[in-house]
């Protein structure tokens, strides 16, 4: 496991159950071992986008994604 996604991983483990399902659900879906959702045609172009931003490494902090996911209450 890359020192990123262990980092990943700690992250999502303070996060709560559900929202570490979220996340469970997501990366397997990118893996391309579980179901992901159809993508909204409305959010593909931001989705492509998220994913140009994670191939140039401008990755969000792990401060950055506790705050997110407490915005969503």
């Amino acid at each position: 496991m890359t020192k990123l996604l262990e980092q990943t991983v700690e992250t999502v483990r303070r996060l709560p159950a559900a929202d570490q399902n979220t996340i469970a659900e997501a990366m397997l879906g990118l893996a391309g071992l579980g179901s992901a959702d159809d993508i909204d045609p409305e959010h593909l172009d931001d989705v492509l986008a998220g994913l140009v931003e994670v191939e140039r490494g401008e990755l969000a902090s792990a401060e950055d994604i506790e705050a997110a996911f407490r915005s969503f209450g």
